[in-house]
């Protein structure tokens, strides 16, 4: 495989730690080259994270070498050639060259090898098969960097074969898009999608959820969801989507990403928040939390003033309260204050309880859970100013009712 330039490596794929690893991986005689989603961060300038490095060896080789240079290792994948490697506290994942042996459509029977290039022709798109060497020494078999730069996701060779490897790149296309690709999107790959998004019912709920809500916590991804329901992409998964409208508003209000709660922008309003769950096998704080962004009940009040917005944020709690507040795009109001807010204010805990009722000479039961209502409506009202004290009387005066 031919040098295709250098490239400026980040700290987190220069420093001491990675170093010795490929210090110890090179004097057992291995090929080591960082590959994924880490060079195509170091290409762009972003942040890089997660560290994959492709080696020359199989796994066991590969393992007894780190453990010679007492370099932790776990056996995370020796199946599909790959073992974790844990350096001052980072993990490195570590895969062995591979090329495809069989495919199903979605899993592969894989063989080891040595060849950069046969590695290179297996993967899906033409910057995933982008390779760096330790010293920024850039491999780039098929314009992966151009592509990159042009914001275009384009499959390697024939995009149908591709799929028809595995059907999950059809999601991965659109994720992709979304997080490095600029319109229009590459229409092979595109069409190649559409002809194929039919057979996406076979995949596994968990990893189309995975793939859907890694789509939408990229900065903007309006259009790629837009494309992925014109190409039949969500059909089968997600019958409840209703455009991108929603979501633009949201992504334009926001503060921070959050997948899941653009998730509920662009579904229907009277979604069932359980079907979906049950269908995408989300969990079970997921699922609760999209179906308190989804009900109808309460309504967002933003046109009131800070008192009513308190208590909202009392009843609901500040993070659904700001879920609801940013997804309530139509309601008039002043959001900014509203979300200002709740930033800045935590709800305070209602300085009664059922024990205060009992020294009263109540006797334990429903009575005592109705009164403590009653006052927790009234210390509501009044905007959470009345202290303990002030509550205590409260209590008591409609405990006697005087």
């Amino acid at each position: 495989m031919t040098p295709a330039g250098t490239i400026a490596l980040p700290a987190p794929m220069s420093d001491g730690a990675t170093t010795r690893l490929f210090a110890a991986l090179a004097s057992a005689g291995i090929g080591a080259r960082f590959v994924g989603g880490c060079v195509r961060n170091a290409v762009l300038g972003r942040d890089v994270d997660d560290i994959d490095v492709a080696v020359t060896s199989p796994p066991e080789t590969t393992m007894a070498a780190l453990k010679v240079a007492k370099i932790k290792v776990v056996p995370t994948g020796l199946k599909h050639g790959t073992v974790t490697a844990i350096v001052e506290g980072r993990p490195y994942e570590l895969t062995s060259l591979r090329r495809d042996v069989e495919t199903d459509g979605r899993h592969a029977v894989v063989a080891f090898t040595d060849d950069w290039q046969a590695d290179a022709e297996r993967r899906d798109f033409t910057f995933n098969a982008l390779y760096a060497a330790s010293d920024g020494t850039l491999y780039d078999p098929f314009d992966g960097r151009a592509d990159l730069a042009a914001g275009k996701v384009r499959f390697i060779g024939d995009a149908d074969r591709r799929i028809v490897e595995d059907r999950l790149r059809v999601l991965r296309f659109f994720r992709f898009h979304a997080w490095y690709g600029t319109p229009p999107l590459d229409d092979a790959a595109l069409k190649a999608c559409a002809r194929h998004a039919g057979a996406l019912g076979d995949l596994s709920a968990e990893r189309v959820a995975k793939e859907l809500l890694r789509l939408l916590a990229a900065p903007d991804p309006s259009d790629a969801i837009e494309a992925m329901s014109a190409a039949g992409a969500l059909a089968r998964w997600l019958p409840e989507y209703d455009g991108s409208r929603r979501l633009r508003a949201l992504v334009a209000r926001e503060p921070k990403a959050d997948g899941l709660r653009r998730f509920a922008a662009i579904l229907r309003a009277d979604s069932d928040a359980t079907a979906i769950g049950k269908r995408l096998k989300l969990s079970t704080q997921q699922a609760l939390r999209l179906e308190i962004m989804l009900a109808p009940e309460p309504a967002m009040d933003l046109a009131g003033d800070a008192p009513a917005w308190r208590a909202q944020i009392y009843r609901l709690g500040t993070k659904l309260y700001i879920d609801r507040l940013l997804l309530a795009v139509e309601a008039p109001g002043d959001w900014r204050a509203a979300l200002a807010l709740a930033a800045g204010w935590t709800p305070p805990e209602l300085p009664v309880s059922g024990g205060d009722a009992l020294k009263l000479g109540l006797k334990p039961g429903p009575k005592v859970g109705a009164l403590l209502d009653e006052v927790e409506r009234w210390w509501i009202a009044g905007d959470f100013a009345a202290d303990r004290d002030a509550c205590l009387a409260e209590l008591e005066r409609r405990a006697t009712g005087a």
